[in-house]
């Protein structure tokens, strides 16, 4: 893979280096191919969902969800074995789907959304496929840090993102029976990363934007996913109890923090680095 990716930069450098505006479009164009390479397993478990509610068979043998687990499974091992993940990702993002499915076990069960086809590997009317479309989530955040070696400016200190996220996370079960301080969770969050600069190089020239952006802009895409995947019926919210409907806008919250948490997690293998360009950032690696 290296090798044709090496072949297709020395075909297409010459003419981009022709001009300023073509070398901001190779460069656009690379931006654009690394995305898509690290939404591979959010890519193909789409692909799938959407896949198996246009042409699954009525009365087949294998039950779509079961099917959707055993794909998730395969897709996992295949990232493993051609070594386009790494072991070390792949633990933190097992991490992730336990944690997720524990809150989709306890979130079903409190009536939040449903998962209305029949299946034998489920844990408490929860097919376990769940799980990994939040594996996807710690997929993509492993990939693209690096493919674009993400460095950054005034990080803030990692105990206070563990703090968040945890308390993210807790506020999922707890509003339940308490307040919700979601709304304290997103100001918290505007506070730590507020000033934070992520720095990522996409060609030869890093380019830099503010953390916070960044993850807005992946908040959004789950979002459009989620609907993609309601649209396929792969589970519903109260509000598409008679007929699909939009995902509400308000989920775009739920999803940053539990991106947020994603994010946090996989900081435990890709520490958190200070870039030596731009805003007076430390020049100490995180961790060091």
């Amino acid at each position: 893979m290296k090798a044709r990716v090496a072949a297709l930069d020395a075909w297409a450098r010459p003419w981009a280096e022709r001009s300023r505006l073509r070398g901001w479009a190779y460069e656009f164009l690379l931006f654009g191919l690394k995305q898509a390479w690290a939404c591979l397993f959010g890519g193909l478990m789409l692909a799938l969902i959407v896949g198996t509610h246009l042409i699954w068979p009525p009365g087949a043998p294998l039950a779509r969800y079961d099917f959707l687990v055993l794909a998730s499974v395969a897709i996992q091992v295949a990232l493993l074995a051609l070594k386009l993940e790494r072991w070390d990702e792949a633990v933190v993002i097992l991490v992730f789907h336990v944690v997720g499915t524990v809150m989709e076990v306890f979130k079903t069960a409190h009536g939040s959304w449903i998962y209305p086809e029949a299946g034998v590997l489920k844990i408490a009317g929860v097919p376990l496929f769940s799980g990994f479309m939040y594996a996807c989530i710690g997929s993509y955040i492993a990939r693209i840090w690096r493919l674009m070696d993400f460095r950054f400016v005034r990080y803030p200190p990692i105990w206070t993102t563990w703090a968040l996220a945890i308390l993210a996370y807790l506020n999922f079960f707890t509003h339940h029976y308490g307040p919700d301080i979601r709304t304290g969770l997103f100001v918290a969050s505007a506070v730590l990363f507020g000033r934070t600069w992520v720095v990522f190089t996409v060609d030869r020239t890093p380019r830099r934007m503010p953390l916070l952006v960044g993850f807005g802009l992946v908040a959004l895409f789950i979002w459009f996913a989620e609907n993609l995947g309601t649209l396929a019926g792969a589970w519903a919210y109260p509000s598409q109890r008679h007929g699909w409907s939009m995902v509400p806008v308000a989920k775009l919250g739920a999803w940053y923090l539990l991106m947020l948490l994603s994010y946090v997690l996989v900081t435990v293998v890709h520490i958190p680095r200070s870039s030596p360009c731009g805003g007076g950032g430390a020049k100490r690696r995180w961790g060091d």
